[in-house]
């Protein structure tokens, strides 16, 4: 049977219409110099829509979730996307759902949009970093003018339709001091999924790119510098605690904060629903626009290119022994450090982008991040431990909660 995976498309490859600093994919445009413009073809398409399908039904599943994302995939407009219904209605075989998933910046969404996807029931995710102020710090479009505006008549347009949406925010070093007013804006925004994505972005090599993140653990030094809009390790470890202070006494039965709900899963023993925290990654591609597909959307580099789909059918690119062998190398990778850590299980070294800093005893591999999650999982420890002890009886997971 075929090995489970999940996709990212990227249908207008690296394009779009603002200039978030913070970016890690827009860089991306320099693999394909000789492209003015970034739009998935017909072919393309149709090839993508049918081989996903194909491989999730090869591999037993009653669903198949598509992913869009970018760049920003709203700027190919509607017709792209009534395009891709079309071919996902006469791909699919019996007894097969299709989901949609698309994640945009909301500064393209007017009241057509929000019709077309609470029509066709996507989940969308939604770019907001928090109130005006912090979210304009570095998401501004490419004449440099705020997008907070635009963000916000978008997700207005979103909940009027009654489109399931998903808050993602960013957590830079602009956000990262104001934690609890990050999370209690976000909060009351209407919406009851909230992420959270700490920005670590390394500085740019000579060839304009982010240095390639090394699975080859040596490769690093531990002293690479990061940019300076990334979260420094103690200030994303506060962040994380003093929002889970506020979800823990106010909204655990009303707000769902990825980053919180993984952690409880783990803590009950149940395997990672988020990559980063899992024993081992590889499940999940990027597709190009040109259908170029790579090891994971973290590791869109000629190095990580496993092939191209209108060559090979997803299922055998998913399955090649160089991706098993990505996949693997998280866990052979771990240094020390990491093997005789008392949260091994609810971080599992995190994600290997990030793993470029050294361990106490000066084992490269470490990663980045890894002060912020310790400082975390020992704060909010005990009380994940009594909240997964409280479900596994058939309890609401706080006193009083009604989920």
């Amino acid at each position: 049977m075929t090995r489970p995976f999940s996709i990212m498309a990227k249908p207008a490859g690296p394009f779009c219409n603002i200039d978030c600093t913070y970016c890690y994919y827009l860089e991306k445009a320099r693999l394909y110099p000789d492209t003015s413009r970034f739009r998935m073809s017909d072919r393309v398409l149709t090839r993508y829509v049918q081989s996903h399908i194909a491989a999730q039904a090869a591999a037993g599943l009653a669903e198949t979730v598509f992913y869009w994302q970018g760049g920003e995939p709203t700027v190919l407009g509607l017709d792209f996307f009534r395009k891709v219904i079309a071919l996902q209605d006469r791909s699919r075989p019996e007894g097969m759902t299709i989901s949609n998933v698309l994640q945009t910046n909301g500064t393209l969404i007017d009241a057509d949009w929000a019709a077309f996807l609470a029509e066709n029931r996507f989940l969308v995710g939604i770019s907001l970093d928090g109130p005006e102020r912090l979210h304009d710090r570095y998401r501004r479009d490419r004449a440099g003018r705020p997008t907070f505006g635009a963000a916000m008549r978008g997700l207005g347009h979103l909940l009027d339709a009654g489109v399931e949406v998903n808050i993602l925010a960013t957590v830079n070093r602009a956000n990262v001091v104001k934690p609890k007013e990050v999370y209690r804006f976000l909060s009351g925004l209407g919406t009851p999924f909230i992420q959270f994505i700490p920005i670590v972005e390394r500085q740019v090599d000579e060839s304009g790119l982010s240095p390639v993140p090394q699975l080859d653990v040596g490769a690093d030094s531990g002293t690479v510098a990061v940019t300076e809009w990334s979260v420094s390790p103690a200030a994303y470890g506060k962040f994380l605690c003093d929002i889970f202070d506020l979800w823990y006494r106010h909204d655990v039965a009303r707000i769902s904060v990825q980053f919180f709900d993984v952690q409880l899963g783990l803590w009950l023993g149940q395997p990672a629903t988020l990559c980063v925290f899992a024993e081992e990654c590889g499940g999940g591609l990027a597709l190009e626009h040109n259908g170029d597909v790579f090891s994971c959307d973290h590791y869109v580099y000629p190095q990580y290119r496993l092939g191209n789909l209108m060559e090979d059918d997803l299922a055998t690119l998913a399955a090649a022994p160089v991706q098993r062998a990505f996949g693997r190398q998280k866990s052979a990778s771990l240094p020390r450090q990491c093997l005789s850590c008392r949260y091994r299980f609810a971080c599992n070294g995190g994600c290997p982008k990030h793993r470029f800093a050294c361990s106490r005893d000066g084992e490269p591999g470490l990663n980045y991040l890894c002060e912020a999650h310790r400082r975390f999982f020992r704060h909010a420890g005990p009380r994940l431990e009594a909240m997964a002890a409280r479900l596994a009886r058939g309890q609401s997971p706080v006193p009083g909660a009604m989920g």
